[in-house]
């Protein structure tokens, strides 16, 4: 149990994000003080830089944090800056401590082992007995060390650069990486009047309906979590059968491995906001990965030589939580957290972690239930 009675220990929630505002409130409604510490200036950081078309792929209902249901004017799909305006009002109605402009650099054992001491910019030494890292899952935009790359005369960035198309207009594109960012950038740039656009596919995603018939995928996602892989996957391939065109023909055929097999690996389905339509009406053209870059041109992996204006790299995130705490070993070989929500690693009480994951089940959802668990790890023996 965390000691609230002295005011110089509280709990450090690292990350202004949905899921360190989830937890601060989470655990302030049971008594236990949180501080949120936000390396940015404000609450929402990360969403703030999104691209402006973004909405939220999970409804609203189904996406609030605890303590504060989303108004229902944002609609069924709430978009980016109502989400923003949405985590600047929890962070208001439940009075959360937030300091921000404050990075913490390294998180050390404390003294003999007990407790921990937070490293933060300034010189800051903040001692704890328990910290939640919710420094979020998109934190370091991750471009590949392309050869050849560094000679390309052209336009190229990451993703998390881009937002919206209005720079590219009669510009010929490449977007690098067929997930749900790269999928739904490259709809916006053939919507918003860029001369040719590319998707370069690695691997071919599975597509879904955000919603079928008022049903939304996210739903359908939490009632087969506990479900069989095998039984998933061949009841998504039925699904898909039925409400998804082949595009194979438009150069994007369906995957060989199963929807929920590659949701165990990581891979998230697209979920279609305008791509299969883009696709099968030639405003969206998929080729090959990239490969490399040579003479200012981009060769793709089946040896096509592509000349786009523009190169934009929807290729993920890392976690950046190497420089935090690989020393604790609390990470796995990917540098993801060994464990999340309520649970620690063993030797290493007090330390917790959210919102590193993506689940089919939608991200926020998650992060209420690990804040609601979390804060009962804390305020109990």
């Amino acid at each position: 149990m965390v000691d609230t009675t002295h005011p110089a220990s509280p709990v450090y929630v690292i990350g202004a994000g949905p899921g360190g505002l989830a937890v601060a409130a989470s655990l302030r409604a049971r008594g236990v003080r949180a501080v949120v510490l936000e390396k940015s200036d404000a609450v929402a950081a990360s969403w703030r830089r999104h691209y402006d078309r973004l909405h939220l792929h999970t409804t609203r209902r189904l996406s609030s944090l605890p303590g504060l249901r989303m108004p229902r004017r944002f609609g069924r799909w709430v978009a980016r800056d109502d989400v923003v305006r949405y985590l600047e009002k929890y962070a208001a109605v439940h009075e959360l401590e937030i300091v921000t402009g404050v990075e913490v650099e390294r998180i050390e054992r404390g003294p003999g082992g007990e407790g921990w001491v937070l490293h933060a910019t300034g010189g800051r030494r903040l001692a704890t007995s328990a910290v939640v890292v919710a420094t979020g899952f998109n934190h370091t935009p991750y471009v590949p060390d392309w050869p050849g790359a560094q000679t390309f005369a052209g336009e190229l960035v990451h993703a998390s650069l881009y937002r919206n198309p209005g720079s590219y207009v009669g510009r010929d594109v490449l977007v690098v990486g067929a997930g749900n960012t790269g999928a739904e950038i490259a709809a916006d740039l053939a919507d918003g009047g860029a001369a040719r656009v590319r998707l370069a596919v690695r691997t071919a995603p599975h597509i879904v309906r955000r919603s079928t018939a008022g049903w939304p995928s996210q739903a359908t996602g939490i009632l087969v979590r506990r479900l069989p892989v095998r039984l998933v996957d061949r009841l998504g391939a039925v699904v898909e059968r039925l409400s998804v065109p082949d595009l194979a023909p438009y150069g994007l055929p369906r995957p060989t491995t199963g929807l929920y097999a590659r949701v165990r690996e990581g891979a998230i389905p697209v979920q279609d906001v305008g791509l299969i339509e883009a696709v099968r009406g030639g405003q969206v053209e998929p080729v090959a990965a990239v490969g490399s870059f040579e003479d200012g041109k981009v060769v793709l992996a089946d040896g096509t030589r592509v000349s786009p204006d523009a190169v934009i790299c929807a290729t993920g995130y890392r976690r950046g939580l190497e420089a935090l705490a690989g020393h604790l070993g609390v990470l796995d070989a990917r540098g993801r957290p060994r464990v999340r929500g309520a649970r620690t690693v063993p030797g290493a009480a007090g330390l917790y972690f959210t919102g590193f994951t993506n689940p089919i089940s939608g991200m926020l959802r998650e992060l209420r239930l690990d804040a609601t668990r979390i804060a009962k790890a804390l305020s109990h023996p």
